[in-house]
């Protein structure tokens, strides 16, 4: 019982659906991490005299291993615990960014659901009030005569 309800689950469109979804919004991050790292965040640096917010953080604890240190990782390696503010601010610039992009994809697809609703095939028959082809001079339902298109 159990069994057959996981394959009847597990077959059904929608688990396939999400599962593309999921594999293609994976696609969908690693480009919007490159547009962020190497498109977005460098005009921002230069704008606030060179700064790269991954660089940006505070030291809670120092390290115990001999210096000096380059970079959060090195730290971070040699025992310190790091406040990383910097790379929270990246994520939420990735973040906007990300739901700015799906925002236009949903706006678009929108557009293109209205156009579609908007080229209709049918008309409804001024006697009967039924859907019937645009192109019909006849009701099929009631048999009223129609004005030709």
């Amino acid at each position: 019982m159990f069994w057959d309800d996981f394959k009847k689950f597990a077959i059904r469109g929608n688990v396939i659906d999400m599962a593309v979804g999921v594999v293609i919004g994976a696609a969908f991050g690693n480009i919007v991490k490159s547009l962020v790292d190497h498109l977005i965040m460098p005009p921002i640096g230069l704008l606030t005299g060179g700064i790269d917010f991954s660089r940006h953080y505070i030291v809670l604890k120092a390290p115990t291993g001999p210096g000096p240190f380059k970079t959060p990782d090195e730290l971070t390696k040699a025992g310190a615990v790091l406040l990383q503010y910097g790379q929270v601010i990246n994520n939420l610039v990735s973040f906007f960014i990300v739901a700015f992009c799906v925002f236009l994809l949903i706006r678009l697809v929108g557009k293109l659901h209205r156009k579609e609703e908007e080229a209709a095939t049918t008309k409804e028959c001024p006697e009967c009030a039924m859907s019937i082809p645009l192109k019909a001079v006849r009701c099929g339902h009631c048999t009223a005569a129609l004005k030709s298109a």
